[in-house]
């Protein structure tokens, strides 16, 4: 069972690390990374939410984490709003074909 969990785990790195490049490339693109790094950003929080958030996003250092949660929120989209936004815009009595 240990070679299961640790095929499992290296396969949920794998694909952490994915994510990971994708978000970033996507916030490179629409210019919200790039080479210089002129703002520092500072503040208090509970180690254990470090760890926890640096273990879950398989990154090492305080600013990988900063730069990728940062990244996430600045590109997330609103596909979760609009579909509940879309609620009750589709007629009940529509035939669906299920």
């Amino acid at each position: 069972m240990a070679i299961r969990g640790a095929a499992a785990d290296a396969s949920a790195e794998r694909i952490a690390h994915t994510r990971n490049r994708l978000v970033l490339e996507q916030a490179r693109a629409v210019g919200l990374l790039g080479a210089a790094k002129n703002t520092r950003l500072s503040g208090r929080v509970p180690s254990e939410l470090i760890e926890a958030a640096k273990k879950r996003a398989h990154v090492t250092s305080d600013t990988e984490l900063l730069e990728l949660a940062l990244s996430r929120l600045a590109i997330e989209d609103d596909f979760g709003a609009r579909l509940v936004g879309r609620k009750g815009s589709i007629p009940a009595d529509i035939d669906l074909g299920v």
